[in-house]
């Protein structure tokens, strides 16, 4: 749907550009009857009744006033904003709301912390693989930090404060008054547990507006904290405020209810993957036939290894730049909010940390969704018979594929048992950012177009393997699709036999 917008605002810019020249247009028209009539009146009143003297003069005065100034009239009251009213009012229900702007901002804060970035890089759209430079104004960056301050994330309100202040004092022109921004900021600084930074930013505010109707409170507020402070400690001076610039390390983010966030992040900034000398030499490559399958064997597919436990490869060329172009066309009209299965109810269920878009495509909508899930059947040798629908995704998430031992009834109402293994297409180089990330061992799986990736989900055994739990990485730069077959157990009983242990 973003993309459909940036055509839409073409279209509004066009229909502005129509709508400016039809105004100039009116006013050269208005401003040439004016430049006419005024030298006309000039001679007129110079000599009324010398000029009344000759017919024709008192003739054109009489249409002039009955008519033409009419005409006139006419003309003025004309709107040319019509036309450019009309279009807005038919696009504007395809208009992003204010959900979705706060949903965006959220997002680059999102990308902020994952790939470590300050708010200076993406100011000055210094990012990695970009092809077309955007910078964010002070009034940018102070909406930023306003809508943080909003949502009572003083971390991130800093950041973006700080940033609107520094663009600020380097003489960037702005609607946002300095007093805003150190009001905010200063507040925010308090709450991050500076009061020193906090009480030097409040005395600039009333330096700046001895009026300001917290300012002075404020300050008288901080300054008696850090006194008790200064007391409590035993202490009778403070020491003066950090002079240096806030960075990202200047305050600590807060936690949240993710306990393994940081090895996440990490992970996505291809930090603490655990590939070693000895683990890699494990890995290789080789042709796959799909134990025989008609269809590979005079082109089988190519294999490599990932990772060596739990096994994960990647088939190379595993699907066309054609089939893929399709594949997007025939998902984009479908595309909906992602969910996820309620662990207690096994229902399909919105969750504000799953913020990607998907489609569920079947093999009747078109051969070439039948072809290529042929094609998993013929790669993987397992039955696709009982296997979901293909998702076609934007992903950015983090999630089991199976389901766990709190939510027996997830897919109970399929029939089909449990999700025994995950087929993922990657429909599209990413330029920053996007990977695939297994945080239980250290694994990143980068995307590749026209690859694709497969694992099991459980042993042998039917119980899970949690060591595959996976997270997808935001996209920094770029735009990531990837379709997605999960394969149930239902149909695998003699393609893949249980094993005999819990773990085999």
């Amino acid at each position: 749907q973003m993309t459909d917008l940036i055509f839409t605002e073409r279209e509004l810019v066009q229909s502005l550009k129509e709508y400016i020249e039809a105004e100039e247009m009116k006013l050269e028209a208005v401003k040439s009857w004016a430049n006419k009539l005024d030298m006309l009146t000039h001679a007129s009143t110079s000599d009324p009744e010398g000029f009344l003297a000759h017919p024709v003069n008192a003739y054109k005065l009489m249409k002039r006033l009955n008519t033409e100034w009419s005409e006139l009239e006419s003309l003025v009251l004309q709107d040319p904003s019509d036309g450019f009213i009309s279009n807005m009012s038919v696009h504007r229900q395809y208009f992003p709301d204010e959900e979705d702007e706060k949903g965006a901002a959220k997002a680059l804060m999102r990308l902020q912390d994952t790939y470590k970035l300050d708010s200076e890089s993406f100011s000055k759209g210094k990012l990695p693989g970009v092809r077309y430079n955007a910078e964010l104004t002070v009034d940018d960056c102070f909406d930023m930090g306003k809508l943080a301050y909003n949502e009572i994330d003083y971390y991130h309100s800093v950041l973006w404060m700080q940033q609107a202040l520094r663009q600020m004092d380097l003489g960037e022109d702005a609607k946002t008054a300095k007093a805003d921004i150190l009001d905010y900021l200063s507040y925010s600084v308090y709450q991050m547990g500076d009061l020193p930074r906090a009480i030097e930013l409040t005395r600039r505010l009333v330096a700046i507006d001895p009026s300001h109707q917290r300012a002075g409170a404020n300050l008288h507020y901080f300054e008696q904290l850090l006194s008790k402070e200064l007391r409590a400690r035993g202490r009778s001076q403070q020491e003066p405020a950090d002079e240096r610039p806030i960075q990202l390390d200047t305050y600590e983010r807060p936690k949240d209810y993710l306990p393994e966030r940081e090895v996440y992040e990490a992970l996505c900034r291809g930090e603490g993957v655990k590939m070693t000398q000895k683990r890699r030499s494990r890995l290789f490559c080789r042709y796959q036939d799909g134990n025989r399958s008609p269809r590979l064997l005079l082109k089988p597919m190519k294999e490599e290894d990932e990772w060596d436990s739990p096994h994960i490869v990647r088939f190379l060329e595993a699907l066309s730049d054609e089939e893929i172009e399709k594949i997007k066309e025939l998902a984009k009209p479908n595309l909906a909010r992602a969910t996820v299965r309620d662990p207690k109810t096994g229902v399909l269920t919105v969750a504000h940390y799953r913020v990607s878009k998907s489609a569920w495509l079947e093999g009747e909508d078109d051969p070439v969704i039948a072809r290529v899930n042929q094609r998993i059947e013929d790669i993987t040798g397992l039955s696709v018979d009982t296997a979901e629908l293909l998702q076609v995704t934007h992903p950015k998430y983090s999630r089991t594929s199976h389901t766990q031992k709190d939510e027996p009834d997830a897919f109970k109402s399929l029939g089909t048992g449990n999700r025994v293994a995950t087929f993922l297409n990657y429909m599209s180089d990413v330029e920053a950012g996007g990977a695939t990330v297994f945080p239980d061992i250290g694994a990143a799986i980068w995307p590749r177009k026209g690859t694709a990736v497969f694992w099991y989900n459980l042993f042998k055994s039917g119980e899970g393997d949690y060591r595959t739990r996976h997270a997808a990485c935001p996209v920094l730069v770029g735009s990531k699709w990837v379709s997605n077959k999960w394969i149930h157990e239902r149909g695998q009983e003699f393609r893949r036999p249980c094993g005999l242990t819990e773990v085999d």
